[in-house]
């Protein structure tokens, strides 16, 4: 290994979406940089990240792919939210959208003169205010209106795919970028004498040498974890579920512009629209539900004929101590894992690349570097986990031992720290770095049936407004843009229908 200078040669270990996102987007920013992908065919992926979150958007315009490019040859649909069924109590639902509630004025975050009129008896949801609700709600999508002063300018997308597709579509953009593909299994790892990695061995006995590795080998982290012995820090003490059978379906109604989340009494069930199929998925907790009877709740709720059989993955929530350790990086699932309820997989994956960029290292890495990536890193992590942990402990449900457990269990310091300070005027402290906005939070708060105890006060100071007038206006505003809008399978088929290769 060279004592200064750049990088000549970078490992990626493993395939999947992890792999390939990395292999592609280094291959398409750092020039002069070597890339091999190792992977072998006989090992599988996880594969069911098919739901995602708005900044996937930038990852792949960053990458220059056309958007109707790539939801064509991915099976894409469009994505504005998350349908949250069950979860406050059986037959409540309530809608995680992406982007803003109305509009701010006078320099006063919207959800704060709307709740100062619900406490006066106002009667629409605070959904209602939202672009991406009025549409989701009418199977409906038209892309945000370019200009900042239109209300539908404040709404947000994402997507629905197919991850095994876009892996593979990823795995072209990279190979034309120089990025070499070697099959194979590994069979042992070698360090050097400073305990960094310094070359791997595979079963065919060829041996793949680099100055630095991308560990993207799925939940095993063969680098990080099993060779450099990075442990593993357990959070089933706050998600309890340990568990998910997969499956995929036909198409047996619309192809909605949301994802939908249906809570179970041992955990919840996903639904997920892509152009062609459905992906649905039960995901549990193994001490309150068998995998025999996971998938038969799940099977007998499928809307429409089985394409697949059912699979059942194990998985342990949690991450690593460290992600960075020498001259290693772990993204994807040898980082960590986060249950799939917030759709946060593969932008984990984009986070964890775009942070390495911006950290990339020299031949040997810096340990102030290092430092960064991990403490920057382990904060998205926790945020992440605690607006995850906030749907399970916000319910009124108790008609199973599972939430009952979930609704006494003790929280993280951090996510009671940030309901105390709702709970009193739905003050929110955010950081800007943080995924979660304070949208996304009120959305899930009120949602789970938790509010403040009373309006903010500077709300009392804004007499001359008239909330009810201003909000049925806006209101009325929101419902007209809806309904003038397309159909989401129109515009699907207009611009993006699947055309596989």
């Amino acid at each position: 290994m060279q004592n200064n200078g750049a990088i000549q040669t970078l490992v990626v270990v493993g395939g999947g979406s992890a792999g390939w996102m990395t292999a592609a987007m280094l291959s398409s920013q750092l020039n002069g940089i070597h890339i091999q992908l190792v992977e072998s065919d006989q090992i599988g992926t996880i594969g069911v990240g098919e739901a995602t979150i708005p900044p996937i958007k930038r990852f792949n315009a960053m990458l220059g792919l056309d958007e109707h490019e790539f939801l064509r040859r991915c099976n894409g649909s469009i994505k504005l939210g998350i349908q949250f069924e069950n979860w406050l109590q059986p037959g409540h639902s309530y809608f995680h959208q992406f982007g803003r509630f109305g509009a701010d004025f006078d320099y006063i975050p919207f959800p704060y003169f709307y709740y100062q009129a619900k406490t006066q008896g106002y009667p629409h949801s605070i959904q209602q205010f939202s672009a991406a609700w009025q549409l989701a709600s009418r199977n409906k999508f038209a892309p945000p209106n370019p200009d900042p002063r239109h209300l539908f300018s404040g709404f947000d997308y994402a997507y629905h795919f197919d991850a095994s597709l876009y892996a593979a579509f990823l795995r072209q953009y990279a190979e034309q970028r120089g990025v070499e593909r070697i099959e194979g299994r590994i069979a042992a790892v070698n360090r050097t004498s400073s305990g960094a990695i310094a070359d791997l061995v595979l079963e065919s006995g060829q041996v793949v040498s680099g100055q630095f590795f991308v560990d993207c080998t799925g939940l095993q982290a063969l680098l990080l974890g099993k060779t450099l012995g990075v442990d593993f820090i357990d959070w089933s003490e706050y998600l309890f579920n340990d568990s998910a059978v997969a499956v995929q379906s036909l198409l047996a109604g619309p192809v909605r512009p949301y994802t939908r989340s249906i809570a179970h009494q041992a955990g919840w069930q996903w639904r997920i629209p892509l152009q062609t199929r459905m992906g649905n998925g039960n995901v549990f907790s193994s001490r309150y539900m068998t995998a025999q009877a996971a998938t038969d709740l799940l099977v007998s709720s499928v809307e429409g004929p089985l394409k697949t059989d059912p699979r059942l993955i194990r998985f342990q929530t949690g991450r690593r101590r460290a992600f960075w350790q020498h001259n290693c990086v772990a993204i994807g699932l040898s980082a960590g894992f986060l249950e799939p309820l917030e759709s946060t997989s593969l932008h984990l994956i984009q986070r964890g690349i775009m942070r390495l960029l911006s950290l990339f290292p020299s031949a040997v890495p810096n340990e102030a570097d290092i430092a960064e990536y991990n403490a920057q890193t382990v904060a998205e992590y926790e945020h992440i986990r605690d607006f995850i942990v906030l749907h399970y402990h916000a319910t009124q449900r108790r008609d199973s031992p599972y939430w009952q457990d979930c609704a006494s269990m003790a929280l993280p310091e951090s996510l009671q720290q940030r309901l105390q300070l709702f709970c009193q005027h739905g003050h929110l402290r955010i950081e800007d770095k943080e995924l979660f906005k304070q949208e996304s939070w009120w959305a899930v708060l009120l949602g789970q049936g938790i509010e403040p105890q009373q309006a903010a006060p500077v709300t009392r100071h804004k007499q001359h407004l008239d909330l009810r007038r201003t909000l049925d206006a806006m209101l009325s505003a929101y419902q007209d843009g809806a309904l003038s809008a397309s159909g989401h399978e129109q515009y699907l088929m207009k611009h993006c229908a699947y055309s596989p290769l």
